[in-house]
This record gives C-alpha cells, structure tokens and sequence, in this order.
C-alpha cells in the first residue's frame, strides 16, 4: 500500500505564514521565505503545498532545484525554473524587457539573438547585471496577479545562484514576487545568505522542527487510512522514539513494518502490531533499503546502485554510459525501480531520474561496505572516461567527484582544476572559485603552484582581491627571465598582469603598482613589447589615480626619467600608452589596443578634442573589426560624450545608449544613463533630468555600480542647485558624500558645476568665487578629465565681471583645448564682451555678445545667468542694450522661480530708470517675446483687441477702463514692441491670434 501522506501534519503555522506571504505578493508586497531544516523534515512537501496554492490563485510559479550529484553547474537552479516556465510558451514579448533578454538569454540560451549568440561577441553580463534582469522578469510576470519563484535545495546550489538570491533578496520590496526556497541547515554560501538576510529582516527564515508524538500519530493514521484511536500504542510510541519527528522516516519505519507484515489489519479492522515487533532504529532504514533492494533483480539492484553513487538524481544518459546497457534494457530496469517506488521521473528534466527522497540513495549506497562503494566510484569513472575521453562540463565535475570517493585525490584534484578552469572561461568566476579551491585543497605539492595560478584569476573576476593578493604572495618564486623566458615565467607574468589591471579597476593603486613590480622583476626589467604594452595601460591608469605617482621604469626601454609632477607624469603615460596601442595591434590583441586607445583619449584632451576623438575613433575600429561589442559601446560613449561638450547636441550619446541597451550591457547602460541626466539638466530639461534619475538611482545601487551611482546623486544635486533649490541640493549633496563621493574624481563638479552655480543663483558671488576657487585648488593637486567645472568657462567670466582680470589672463583662458567646448566658450564669449566693452569699444562688445546667443537654445540657464552678469557690467560701462538683456534674464529667472536673479534683474531696471513688469495674474498666457519687452497684461488685452481694429471707444467700453487710459496704453506698446503706428500694432495683434 502507500506509505505517504495524503496530506500536510502538523505544519498549520507554516501553511498559514505561506498563504499570507502569498497574499502579500498579490498587492505588490514582495519578499522572501526560506524553509530550513534537515532532510525528510518536510520542506519540500511544505513548498509543493504553497506551490499548489499559488496554481490555485492563477500566479505562474517557476520551479527550479540545487544539483545533488556535487556538480557545480552555474545557475543551475535559475535555469530550470526559468525553463519549467518558458519551455513550452517561449520566450517572454513584453517591451518592458527587451533590454534585459541578452542577460537573460544566459539562463535561456534560446533567447539569445543570433548576433549576440556565444562566440559572436556577445555581451558578458556580470551577475549582478543578471540579477536585475531576473527581477524585471519576476517583476513582468506578476504584474497581473503576483508570481512565485520556487528554488529547492539550495544547499546543494552554485555560488552564481547565491548571488543572484542575495540581490533578488534585498530588492524584492514592493514588486508582485515571492522568493521561497528550502535548504538543509549544512555550512555553506547558501546558508550565510538565509542567516544574513535573517539578521537584517530581509527575509522570512522558517526553521521546522521535529514532529511531537501526537502529530506523528496523525501522520501514521494519515498513511494508514484510519483514527489515531485505532493505531497501537506501541506503535506510536516507538514510531515517536525511533522516527525523531521525521515524516520520512516515520514514512519509511511504517513502509518497513508493512512489507515485513509486523504491521497489519486485525480481523476486527484495526490496526496491530505483532507481539514482540519493534520498529528499527534510523540506522535500520539502511537494513530496510537494502532488503528492499535485494529483492529486486540482480540488474535491477546493480543499476540502482551505480545511480544512487552518482547521488540523489542523476541522468539516463551517464547511466547508460556506465553500465553499457541498450536503450531496452535500460529503460526495462528503470521502469521496475520506479514500480518498486525506489526512483521517480524528474520532472526538471526529461533526461533525469530521482530517488524517491535524499536519503534514499544515501541508504541505498550505505548497505554497501566501504571498499564495495569506493571500487564502484572508481568502476564508474573509468567507465564514463573510456565512453566519453573529452568529458562535458558537469559529467567532468562528476568524474572527479568518484574519483573523489574511490580514494584517487589526485585524479580528482586534475579533473576539478580542468572544470574549474573551463567554468572561469564562461564567466561564471564563483563557480570556478569553488571548484578550483577543491582542486587546491585535494592537489600534492608539485600540482598546488599550477592550481593556484589558475585559481588566482577567479578570485580577481569573483571581486575576492583581498583573498587572491594574500594568495599570490604563498606562490613559489620562480627565476626571472628575460624576453622568450620558460613557460612557468610566462604564466606567473599573465597572471600578474591580469592582477594588476583587476586592481587597478578598483582603484586599488598600491596592489596594482605590487603586481606591476613584480611582472618587471620577472622579465628581469625587459619585458617584451606586448607584455610592456599591457603594462603601460596599467599604468596610465596609476597616474590618473588621485594621489597616486608611480615611478617611470628606471632605465626602462624608453629612456624617460622619472616624472615628479603631475604634468610630466601623464605625458609619460601618454607616450608609452600610444606605443602600446600599436604594439598590442601588431600583436593582435585587440582588448588591450582598445584599453590603450581608450586611455589615450583620456590623456588626449589636454591637447584638443579632436586628438581625442581620433584615438576614440581608432578604437571603435579595433573593437568592431574583432567583434567587441563592449568595448565598440565603450568607444561610443566616450564619442557622444565628447560630442556633447563640444556642441551641447547628445544625439550620439543616445545612439551609444541604444546600443547599450540592444546589447544588454545594464552597467553601461546605466553609466549613459547618468551622462544623458547631466546633459539634460546642463540643457534646462529639468522634467527629463528627474525622471533620469528616478528612474535609475535606486538600480545602481541594486547592482553596486557605485561610479554611477555617484555621478546621479551629483546629478540629482545639481539639477536642485540650477532650479535654486539650496537646501535640496545640501540634501542631495550628502547623500552624495556617503556614497564616497568627496573622495572620488567627480570633485571638480560638486564645486563648479553644482555648488558654484548654486550660490550665483542666490546672488551670492563670494561663495560663488570661494566653490570655483575650491575646485581649482583640488584640480592642481590631482588630474582631472572633467573640463566643464567652471576653470575654462564660468570662473574666468566671474573674474572679469568683478575686474579681476584683464585682457591677458582672459586670453590665457580662451588659448586651451577645453575653451572650445561649448558650455565653456559661451561664458568666455561673455567675458570677451564685457572686457571689451570696458575698453572702450561698444560695437564690438554687443557683436561678441551677440555671437554668445546660440548658447541660448543649448544651455538656457547658463546663457540667461552670464546674460545677467553680462548686462551689469554693461549697464556701468555704457554699451549694448542691458535693458533688454536683464528684461530677459528676469523673465527667463520669474519663470524658473529663482526669485534671487530676478529680483536683482529688477534692481538693475530701476536703476536704468526702465519700467519693470508686474508680474500679475495671467502674465503666463502672454507670449515670451512681449513679456521680455515688458508689456503688462493689460497691454496685452489692448493688444490683442486691436486685431479687430476697433476704435479707442470701443475698447474703453470692451475692458471697462476709460479712453484716456486706453491712449496710454497703445502708446506704451509702441514704445514697447518698437512698432511705429496703430496700423503695426493691429497687424501684430492680427498675427497673434493667427498663431496656434
């Protein structure tokens, strides 16, 4: 009869909690359950109850499980819940998530678009990146009604899926999502995940605990189809004692006393137990399967015992491998130890079969003595090595995992190391960690340095630097070598380049400039051409890290002498970066040209744009003639970005952003993201500036990517200082200085771009001066590659208005590279215009001016901010038309609510002797070209009258206000609009109510 339970024993509390979190996914209340506890305790039967709900609701559930054959296989879990759901229906079609399908196809590779499939260039997303496409996923799917995401034995996962967990954990708050998952309480990633998540309450930890007596005897009366009254006491009882709680062991004490017929139906219908019966001890449950087994046929038996040494599930196909059975015979015997409720299909996958619990096939492989068990190990190695010498992946981890339990560690260690290394080469660097620290661990003395080389490297793309620079320095020393040196020399120089420029990405100088030493000493300081390429964009890279000054080689192959300023340090960098570009061509290695033209172009800018985007140039060709599609990105948003400064047009910035999203590159997205805010808030597109950052400041901080975290906090920042919103810009700020901002390259902007601009706006031009003069002093002690904070534009303008400077330090100013860029040549044009009028020459000042007017549409607060400077200085000096600019200026500033520069606009006025407008209700209805020339409301209702060509009279009668004052009216507009007669005015009214 059936030995399981129809139905779920004492677990209400943990079914109630399930419906409730369940409920809360349905209204946007998102989280995560974990369900501890040892095996048999009943975690999946708990999962498979909250699953079956959830069918019941109409949420789609996607299911997935860890291995338990100890294959590392990454996001295996990820992987079959995503297929459990899309098999059969396809891939996804919601726009919403087009962006996120090139990372997603990493879990689905039938999503992958042909040209970014593997070997094409695809795009290699990080986990994080995944991570967020899984959630926007999640996110899509439960739009409607809420989804479940049901991951079992985690225990037994990869650490991809780990990460993945941990970032789905914390950003599942207020989207339709459950993330429920079960795992035995077995040290390991997975279980520091459900504990840390415990501790800061994101997640629900659920820990079962044993059965008590009396809910045991309802599971034995749930079995056994009858009333707990009608089972024997001493079957409780020992059911109890022996079973420790445990539904399935309980399940397989009753299935033992029922085969053995020490269980059975009395003639009054009860149950009883036969005198002197007694149920085994847990250790007899090994005893039972055993018995279970023997009775099978001996082909049978064997089969059952070659699968449970692969572990709790395992495949047909190695199997088949294994025991050499035809595709007949195979399935013949699968179909009896399904029969005999000994294996189940797998419903994860139709290659698979599973023991009917964990801890059957530990059972089943315990009956065996532990000579018999390792030589069956060894047996099934051997078979799988001799069927398939070139060994997948997953069935390679499976050969030294026997290798393993046959007492062959240093076969293991060779096969673990071999996966570990293939693993690394798909991108899955926490999956190569472990499995290559079981190599280490498992590896003799002779084979540890070369494991350890490969596992180094792992370590560095896992983001575990502390690990792997503690690790190298345990290396053994090997000779130095010049160029065409011993292999060994050869792998120690890679690997220490591969360290440094790891280090060098997070900033982390000291250990980049460690590695760098050591690769010099290993080629006795003369490193072949290539292997010194790499190391000049190292390097370069040193020298534009603040605070930092490597040493040019001593007596290096350039011959260059050692650069103690700043300035001679990045010409030294320059140079050896452009050699290095061509020697990593001629070498044919295209990453490390286009690392080195990207630096160039960096480098560049100090002697004009155009060098710059030529070594831009050059290196989008590199990456589109090898097929880089990340760094062909990476070309182009320096392009665009550049492009921008140079014209204020991010036409090309949005096409590098489309390419980045096409690819499915979410960091680079994101990093364009950020510059397309700035620009729109440099522009005066306030509403598209916020949405911007909305939209993307909670995702970077999801995904860690802190440089544009940063840089949209700066944003956020300077969009409140532009709109003259101090203490939301002082809120923003510090907001900004936790995340490390103050520390970073982006220094100059806070001062110039934000803070500087910020204070002009409150009329504060002593805190203006002090920010500039901060930015200054912080650019002279550290390189900058940021040329719009306010040195080549708004602080040489400042100076001049205030008579600072003259003509020589103005011209100094204009005579660099960055002076052509086009925020900062409208604010030098202005300063030009102001010094020329105050030398006496007024033509030329309002035509320098008037040159400075295209600014308007590109940068209207920028224009309309030195457009107020401007037209004071213009105002003492005699020249130009400052009435009309400050009029301007006041309506452009009234608008944008800074009432600090509009008030001073109006001081100016009346110090002019000119009128100034009173801002009266409906003035916004009045186009912008008379409200600059100062027509009130009431002209403008005379105004638009005047279309009809009515009489004074008529007016007077129309607006209720006598014909005297219409006369003053239309004779202010004609002073006002410059019209010469009433027939004008009537013929501008007459194109005003023509206009839309």
């Amino acid at each position: 009869m059936r030995t399981t339970s129809s139905i779920t024993v004492g677990r209400a509390t943990e079914l109630a909690m399930l419906g409730g979190a369940l409920a809360t996914a349905r209204q946007q209340g998102g989280g995560a359950v974990f369900l501890l506890g040892e095996a048999g305790i009943g975690k999946s039967r708990l999962a498979g109850e909250c699953a079956y709900q959830a069918y019941g609701l109409g949420l789609p559930v996607l299911r997935g499980r860890g291995s338990s054959t100890g294959t590392v296989t990454p996001f295996r879990p990820l992987i079959e819940a995503l297929s459990s759901r899309f098999r059969a229906a396809g891939p996804p079609t919601d726009p919403e998530l087009a962006p996120y399908r090139p990372a997603l196809a990493r879990l689905v590779p039938e999503w992958r678009d042909s040209a970014a499939a593997p070997g094409a260039g695809g795009y290699p997303e990080t986990v994080v990146e995944l991570a967020e496409a899984l959630l926007r996923l999640l996110a899509v799917l439960g739009r409607e009604q809420g989804c479940v995401l049901l991951l079992e034995d985690l225990h037994d996962t990869d650490a991809e899926t780990v990460a993945v967990l941990e970032y789905l954990v914390d950003n599942l708050a207020g989207l339709p999502v459950l993330l429920l998952a079960t795992l035995r309480a077995e040290p390991g990633p997975a279980l520091e995940l459900v504990r840390a998540a415990e501790r800061r309450r994101a997640a629900t930890v659920t820990e079962l605990r044993p059965l008590p007596p009396a809910e045991v005897a309802a599971l034995a009366a749930a079995i056994l189809e009858g009333e707990r009254a009608d089972l024997p006491a001493a079957l409780v009882e020992h059911l109890t004692e022996r079973g420790d709680g445990c539904p399935y062991l309980v399940e397989e004490l009753l299935a033992d006393l029922l085969d053995s017929g020490a269980l059975r139906r009395a003639e009054d219908g009860r149950w009883a137990l036969a005198d002197g019966s007694r149920p085994g001890v847990p250790s007899t449950i090994v005893r039972s399967w055993g018995h279970r087994i023997g009775q099978l046929d001996p082909q049978v038996r064997d089969l059952l015992l070659t699968a449970a040494t692969l572990g709790s599930r395992f495949s047909v196909t190695t199997v088949q491998l294994i025991t050499g059975y035809d595709d007949r015979t195979l399935f013949s015997h699968l179909r009896s130890a399904s029969e005999a409720n000994v294996i189940v299909p797998d419903g994860a996958a139709p290659d698979r079969y599973a023991f009917r619990h964990a801890l059957t096939a530990d059972a089943v492989t315990a009956a065996l003595a532990p000579a018999e068990r390792a030589a069956l190990a060894r047996r099934a190695a051997r078979a799988i090595l001799r069927a398939d010498p070139e060994l997948a992946d997953e069935r390679r981890q499976l050969v030294a995992s026997l290798l393993l339990a046959g007492g062959d560690r240093a076969g293991a260690a060779v096969h673990f190391a071999e996966a570990g290394r293939r693993v690394l080469e798909a991108g899955a660097a926490g999956s190569a960690v472990v499995l290559l620290e079981r190599a280490h661990e498992l590896a003799g003395d002779a084979e540890r340095a070369g494991i350890t080389e490969r596992l180094l490297p792992a370590l560095a793309e896992s983001g575990q630097l502390d690990r792997a620079f503690d690790l190298v320095r345990t290396l053994p020393p090997v000779a130095p070598a010049p160029a065409g040196g011993a292999p060994a020399v050869e792998r120690r120089i890679e690997l220490h380049t591969r360290l440094a420029w790891a280090a060098v990405m997070a900033e982390r100088s000291a250990d980049a400039a460690a590695q760098v030493a050591a690769v010099r000493t290993l080629t006795a300081g003369r490193p072949r051409p290539e292997q010194d390429a790499a190391l000049a964009v190292v390097e370069g890279h040193l020298a534009l890290l603040p605070d930092h000054a490597p040493p040019a080689p001593d007596g290096g192959p350039d011959g260059e002498p050692n650069a103690p300023d700043a300035a001679a340090r990045l010409a030294g960098a320059e140079h050896r970066a452009r050699r290095a570009a061509e020697v990593a061509e001629r070498a044919g290695l295209p990453v490390v040209a286009c690392q080195a033209w990207q630096l160039l172009a960096l480098l560049a800018r100090e002697r004009g744009f155009d060098a710059a985007d030529a070594c831009l140039e050059r290196m989008l060709a590199v990456a589109e003639a090898h097929a880089l599609p990340v760094w062909r990105v990476e070309a182009m948003l320096r392009l665009g970005a550049n492009a921008f400064m140079r014209t204020g047009d991010g036409t090309r910035l949005e096409r590098a952003r489309e390419a980045a999203a096409g690819l499915g590159a979410i960091v680079l997205t994101q990093t364009l993201d950020g510059l397309l805010a700035m620009n729109a808030v440099m522009r005066g597109e306030w509403q598209t500036a916020r949405t911007t950052v909305d939209r993307c400041l909670d995702a970077t901080a999801r995904l860690h990517n802190l440089a544009t975290h940063r840089y949209l906090l700066l944003t956020s920042a300077t969009l409140a200082a532009h709109l003259g919103r101090t203490r939301e810009m002082e809120r923003e700020l510090t907001r900004f200085r936790r995340a490390g901002g103050e520390e970073s390259f982006l220094t100059p902007l806070r001062y110039g771009l934000c803070r500087a601009v910020g204070a002009l706006l409150a009329e504060d031009r002593t805190a203006a001066r002090a920010e500039l003069d901060a930015g200054l002093a912080w650019e002279e002690e550290h390189p900058s590659v940021f040329y719009l904070a306010g040195r080549h534009g708004l602080h040489p303008l400042l100076e001049v208005v205030e008579g600072r400077w003259g003509r020589a330090e103005l011209d100094r100013a204009a005579a660099v590279p960055a002076a052509e860029l086009a925020w900062n040549r409208q604010f030098l044009r202005f300063a030009d215009a102001v010094l020329l009028g105050r030398e006496g020459r007024p033509e030329q000042a309002a035509r320098a001016l008037a040159g400075a007017r295209p600014g308007a549409a590109a940068f209207p607060l920028a224009h309309h901010l030195a457009l107020r400077l401007a037209a004071e200085a213009a105002l003492t000096d005699g020249w130009g038309e400052p009435v009309a600019w400050l009029r301007t200026a006041e309506e452009y500033f009234h608008q944008l609510e800074v009432q600090p520069v509009a008030a001073a606009c109006r001081t100016l006025l009346r110090r002019a002797g000119a009128s100034v407008a009173q801002h009266r209700g409906g003035r916004d209805a009045l186009p912008a070209g008379l409200r600059t020339c100062g027509v009130t409301v009431r002209e403008y209702e005379v105004l638009v009258l005047l279309a009809d060509r009515p009489g004074n009279q008529e007016l007077a009668r129309k607006l209720s206000i006598s014909p005297r004052t219409v006369e003053k009216h239309l004779a202010n507009l004609l002073a006002k609009t410059g019209r010469p007669d009433r027939a004008a005015l009537c013929a501008l009214a007459t194109e005003l109510c023509a206009a839309p």
